[in-house]
């Protein structure tokens, strides 16, 4: 058997929501939720190890006023059609809603420039995507699949018990949803719904015929663990039917290692080019003090995982701190 690459852990320090994207220019791009919820960086080295060190570049600040002048959460770079593009999740205000709710909604940057790190103005404004919905939503992803762009992402419908569902669309462009979105999940199970019934933070895999949508659930402490669902890469991915859903986690907190709550993951290869990995946030201590929003330190961790005889993902145990 060949041993899977290993790496500094926690490879970034106080780094939540993290997402790497290895670019055909052979740079791995990272970035990720900042503590203040203040701005979007992104960072970017040769080599997974090399991200710990790179400086950060950012490329947008929150504004003084308006919906997107709070709690910035959650980025994402992607590239399409030739350009970059960086989806994130912002709010007018700290408060909550009627529903006790965050006020989030999601937003779209673009960069025509190659390189997307050269300069803060050239990262373009597209305004908020639309889906139809008014309600809290964040944690949008894209992914490309038989010349189609399909948006995924978590929101809120005021019919349905809970914080956060999962949608799926078809896109028209990269920040305009073509197609009515369709629910995949809600929170149902008991791990899905401790202290707050969530579903939120979904990362999409393509391999073996299939798709795999991994989610995170619950609150964001010990209690976040991650789901999935799966679907066949030849069948109508707008069709809810198709898909079907973890009833167990199939990644979650293991105690004798102190890792706590992994979570909001994103996927990557390895330098190889060929050894998958999951790109995760974790905690190693359980005593948070207040909300655990606001507890900085979720620190991004590297994972590389296996796969089952049927074809499934298998991703093992979160990985024990080897650096603090």
């Amino acid at each position: 058997m060949v041993a899977l690459p290993s790496y500094t852990a926690p490879l970034i320090i106080q780094r939540a929501d993290p997402f790497i994207y290895k670019h055909t220019d052979g740079y791995y791009y990272f970035t990720a939720s900042v503590p203040a919820y203040n701005l979007i960086e992104i960072r970017r080295a040769k080599t997974l190890e090399g991200l710990a060190h790179a400086a950060p570049r950012t490329v947008w600040r929150k504004h003084d006023k308006g919906p997107m002048s709070q709690l910035i959460w959650a980025p994402e770079i992607h590239y399409i059609n030739n350009k970059w593009y960086i989806y994130f999740a912002a709010a007018e205000t700290t408060a909550f809603d009627k529903n006790g709710m965050f006020q989030h909604r999601m937003f779209c940057i673009e960069c025509a420039n190659p390189d997307p790190m050269q300069s803060e103005e050239d990262w373009v404004e597209k305004g908020q995507i639309q889906t139809g919905m008014d309600s809290f939503s964040l944690d949008a992803t894209t992914f490309e699949h038989k010349g189609k762009l399909y948006y995924v992402w978590a929101q809120k419908d005021p019919d349905i018990k809970g914080n956060s569902n999962l949608y799926i669309a078809e896109m028209e462009n990269p920040w305009t949803l073509k197609t009515k979105p369709v629910m995949l999940t809600k929170p149902e199970y008991d791990w899905e719904t401790k202290i707050f019934w969530v579903n939120e933070g979904p990362a999409v895999l393509h391999r073996n015929g299939r798709f795999f949508l991994t989610y995170s659930a619950s609150a964001t402490d010990e209690n976040y663990a991650m789901g999935m669902l799966t679907v066949a890469d030849d069948v109508d991915l707008l069709d809810s039917k198709n898909w079907t859903k973890s009833a167990q986690p199939v990644f979650q907190s293991d105690l004798a290692t102190h890792q706590y709550g992994p979570g909001h993951n994103s996927f990557t290869v390895a330098e190889d080019g060929e050894t998958d990995l999951m790109v995760y946030h974790c905690r190693n201590y359980t005593d948070i003090k207040g909300d655990p929003l606001y507890d900085p330190n979720r620190h991004t961790l590297i994972k590389a995982f296996t796969w089952n005889d049927d074809g499934t993902p298998n991703f093992g145990k979160p990985v024990p701190y080897n650096y603090e």
